[in-house]
């Protein structure tokens, strides 16, 4: 009995540093994006970051001779590749060309609530009480984060817009990567992902031949960073905790993503959000934390029916 709780107990310790260090690299994301987009545009940038991505993970995987995952794992990983490494790379990074890295990472916060929501319906993780309050009380964040945006014309609204539309993505690909580590490794469930979303962004490949001799280093090598850092080895510890929570609880890990942003921010690009726009990110992140409210026990219901299968799943 001791051994097994000691197991449950490193187990749920990794799951938790494997978070964390995705929380950090997902956060300075946002910074690097907003600096790296001054000189490559949203889909060139997508795809330089993928394809560096692409060859860490594929390295790695090779190293660790994991071979391809399983072919029930596919359909997962399809529908993460195109909607969270593809689709929504893009939108974000079209969308902090028009709202600063923290008034984005606010935005894009809303993603838990909606993975809270899809959780419940298409994986049986439980539907508490609270989440549509939750959701009532971020959108009314979203909508004066908006209001805050709009004196700067269309372009701002634009941007809000887009980080909103990287949000429904982002949320899609986490319901959809989910059932995938049932099949897979998070380290398969990852290279093969970022695979999916380098062919769907290969559209974008001759801005970004053309646009790479006229960068400045520092662009390229945040670009690079991207690929490394928050794309290689975040979601490939965030596919790893994935696998030992829900999907619920895991978004729940990123409400600090904003703050660290607009810290790092401050520190590296040196914005801040005006008090209205951060005044909207804190209803943003309050209805989060409402949603959360009520998921204890669906969570400990959804440990209970999935641990064989998850005990049973590859381990990276």
């Amino acid at each position: 009995m001791n051994r097994t709780i000691t197991g449950e107990q490193r187990t749920a310790r990794l799951a938790l540093a494997a978070a964390g260090a995705t929380v950090i690299l997902w956060a300075s994301a946002f910074v690097s994006i907003r600096s790296a987009g001054e000189h490559y545009s949203p889909g060139a940038l997508a795809l330089g970051r993928l394809l560096v991505g692409s060859l860490v993970l594929g390295a790695i995987l090779a190293a660790r001779r994991e071979g391809w995952p399983a072919r029930a794992a596919w359909p997962g990983i399809a529908g993460s590749g195109i909607l969270w490494f593809g689709l929504y790379m893009v939108a974000l990074n079209w969308g902090e060309r028009e709202v600063d890295a923290g008034t984005a990472a606010m935005i894009v916060n809303i993603g838990p609530i909606l993975i809270a929501l899809l959780g419940g319906l298409l994986l049986g993780e439980g539907f508490p009480s609270r989440l549509l309050a939750g959701m009532a009380v971020s959108f009314a964040g979203a909508v004066v984060v908006g209001v805050s945006m709009s004196g700067g014309g269309e372009s701002s609204v634009l941007g809000v817009l887009l980080c909103l539309a990287a949000a429904v993505l982002y949320a899609a690909g986490v319901v959809c990567q989910k059932p995938a580590l049932r099949h897979g490794s998070a380290l398969q469930v990852t290279t093969f992902g970022c695979v999916v979303g380098t062919v769907a962004c290969l559209p974008f490949a001759g801005p970004l031949a053309a646009e790479i001799p006229e960068a400045p280093l520092s662009a390229t090598l945040n670009m690079i960073y991207l690929g490394v850092f928050p794309t290689a080895l975040a979601f490939t510890t965030w596919a790893y905790a994935l696998a030992r929570t829900t999907a619920g609880k895991m978004g729940a890990t990123t409400y600090i993503v904003p703050a660290l942003v607009v810290l790092m921010s401050w520190l590296v690009l040196d914005e801040v959000p005006g008090w209205l726009t951060a005044a909207g990110g804190a209803l943003c992140l309050a209805g989060v934390a409402v949603s959360r409210g009520g998921t204890g026990a669906a969570v400990r219901r959804l440990r209970g029916r999935d641990a064989p299968a998850e005990a049973a799943a590859p381990r990276s």
